[in-house]
């Protein structure tokens, strides 16, 4: 399946944090085809590849869940108010589309007071999520009934392919990432029988909360190594060089203290030797992805990171350039057929 058709696919798909459900039924319909799937108790789905019998394990992982919203209350006019569910951005979010996702789907919009009634201070200023609503149409005593509190709510976003190889949509962070492991697998899917390691590809939940699912999935999987595929910061104007990457470029390889310098070299050196186009992506410290926990799970675990880069984060109109996402799966499939590091 073309990569384009696989990020517009997840990103049409809601799941925001905590209820990544219909996400997570596509990517196992996709990766059901290639290798066996299954999904645990925090809704993480797991393939496997492989030599189960290896000694060598690697685990890759990309989250699969989005920015979103949480119905707080319901007022006396039947307007739903809402608190952040993950880091949404407020600047954007006033006069969008969103889907409530009670049992039944429900269209509705973040209100948004026209500018002949905004004045003074008020024009410059973003109101606080506690001072939104969503409109559904629907008077309190139907809105009560249809919609509990609690209810997730998702962006609504229209995936739009844009010239070149480069698509916008809402999720792309992280569904970009999924679709990059959902591409490896496939990559590696003729021949993951004769692998020499074992393979677990891992698309986990709760990672837009704090990172609160693929900790456990690493501890109950125990491998011996892992790289986390997530999102980086493409460049724009206004924006510092030297923590952005360009689209179109490749893959930015991560160096920091959470992560394992000699898995960072050696993907450097895979792509060198595979022709894959790269780029660095440097942190002082913590990197803000999965990777942060997986590292420090149970005994602990060496841990890479390729971050696809990525134009207006947490927005309904994020844009990846779908060669980066291919290059990101070769240069894992071409990782993961080296062996990676041996502890």
């Amino acid at each position: 399946m073309a990569v384009k058709d696989i990020v517009l696919g997840l990103s049409n798909s809601n799941g925001p944090s905590g209820a990544e459900g219909s996400a997570a039924r596509l990517a196992m319909e996709l990766l059901s085809d290639l290798t066996p799937v299954t999904r645990d108790s925090l809704g993480n789905v797991i393939a496997e590849l492989g030599d189960p019998d290896s000694t060598n394990h690697i685990l890759i992982d990309a989250h699969i869940d989005e920015i979103g919203l949480v119905v707080t209350d319901i007022d006396k006019d039947g307007f739903l108010h809402i608190a952040r569910c993950g880091g949404i951005d407020r600047r954007v979010i006033m006069g969008s589309e969103v889907v409530v996702m009670s049992k039944t789907k429900i269209s509705g919009v973040v209100c948004c007071r026209p500018p002949h009634l905004t004045v003074g201070e008020d024009r410059s200023k973003v109101p606080e999520l506690r001072d939104m609503a969503v409109d559904i149409g629907y008077k309190a005593e139907k809105a009560r009934e249809l919609v509990p509190i609690g209810t997730r709510i998702a962006l609504k976003g229209r995936p739009a392919s844009l010239l070149g190889n480069r698509v916008s949509g809402k999720a792309l962070d992280n569904r970009a990432g999924a679709a990059a492991i959902i591409r490896t697998v496939e990559l590696l899917e003729p021949k993951c029988a004769r692998l020499d390691c074992r393979v677990t590809a891992l698309l986990s939940t709760r990672e837009e909360v704090g990172h609160l699912a693929a900790g456990c999935a690493a501890f109950s999987v125990a491998p011996t190594q892992a790289i986390v595929v997530d999102v980086g910061f493409a460049q724009y104007p206004g924006c510092p060089d030297e923590v952005c990457g360009k689209l179109g470029k490749g893959p930015m390889i991560g160096f920091s203290p959470v992560l394992s310098r000699a898995i960072s070299k050696k993907l450097t050196a895979v792509a060198d030797e595979k022709g894959i186009q790269w780029q660095y992506d440097v942190c002082g410290g913590r990197t803000g992805t999965n990777a942060d926990d997986i590292a420090v799970t149970a005994g602990g675990i060496p841990c890479g990171l390729l971050s696809i880069p990525q134009r207006n984060m947490h927005t309904p109109v994020e844009v990846v350039d779908c060669d980066d996402v291919e290059n990101t799966a070769r240069l894992l499939a071409a990782y993961i057929k080296s062996g990676g590091v041996i502890q």
